[in-house]
């Protein structure tokens, strides 16, 4: 049968000697069989363990933690399917909140780079997922020059700051690069444009960005190695198989709700009285 371990999901994890290019964006490290037999191994597990963490959150359980879960990749990655079918087939989305960043709106651009974040960082009981993030500032802002050198060299450390204060805070951090391919991402592209019903996934602009493709690859090593800490850990999942990189993050989202060690918040209510009263109403 076939099976992805949490010991493999985390041995993707970004370590000090990690080399983007020795990456086999087509492998599928870990897994013994088909991805299919493994794809719903967590999902139960996942179901429950975050239904536990948004009911501590509804008790008022402050120490209940949270988890930000960051999906950063180049375009046609697979980041919205893990949004779809990660969180939104697995979890309750009263306790989730998804967020999209672009281009930063006139307000957003005259605080730091880190300002707009904020807003959107999980409360008590939450998981938060940002679709792009406050990487974007040390990838497209770099690869692009769209901030002085000496300015992204500074948003490295304040990254890992931030991020520190917030795992301080008892937020579990995840973060995931699925690395596809540029044939790969060629194939999605071409998909995007010959189905009408998808031509709002495509902007001309993904194909200048191609150009740039060694550059971001640079620049995702650099920002990676820079910022992979034990308290925000970063995993870069091969992804050309999209469900191998799904089963991966479902199984990273079960170990850090997990680690979290919450059990169900106790009734304020006596359920013997209550039964009664049920029966007799």
């Amino acid at each position: 049968m076939a099976k992805l371990t949490v010991a493999e999901a985390r041995a993707l994890r970004v370590g000090p000697n990690f080399q983007l290019a020795d990456v086999d964006p087509a492998s599928t490290p870990g897994l013994s069989g088909d991805v299919d037999g493994a794809y719903h191994d967590f999902d139960a597990t996942l179901s429950e363990l975050q239904e536990k963490l948004y009911a501590n959150g509804r008790a008022g359980n402050a120490d209940a933690g949270s988890v930000l879960l960051v999906l950063q990749g180049m375009d046609t990655a697979g980041k919205g399917g893990i949004v779809r079918h990660v969180v939104g087939e697995t979890m309750d989305l009263q306790g989730v909140h998804v967020q999209a960043f672009g281009r930063p709106t006139e307000e957003e651009a005259a605080h730091d780079f880190l300002w707009r974040f904020e807003p959107h960082l999980p409360k008590p009981g939450q998981v938060a997922v940002f679709d792009r993030s406050h990487y974007e500032d040390v990838l497209v802002q770099r690869v692009k020059q769209m901030a002085p050198p000496e300015e992204i060299e500074r948003r490295y450390g304040a990254i890992v700051e931030f991020e520190a204060v917030l795992a301080a805070r008892g937020t579990k951090i995840i973060k995931v690069m699925p690395h596809i391919s540029r044939e790969f991402q060629a194939e999605n592209l071409r998909e995007r444009v010959e189905n009408p019903a998808k031509h709002w996934k495509y902007n001309p602009s993904d194909v200048d960005d191609r150009k740039l493709w060694s550059q971001y690859m640079a620049a995702y090593q650099i920002a990676m190695t820079r910022t992979s800490t034990d308290e925000a850990p970063w995993y870069c999942v091969p992804s050309d198989n999209k469900k191998y990189c799904r089963t991966v993050v479902k199984t990273l989202l079960a170990d850090a709700l997990e680690s979290l060690g919450l059990s169900w918040p106790e009734a304020d209510f006596d359920p013997e009285v209550e039964l009664e009263r049920i029966a007799n109403s």
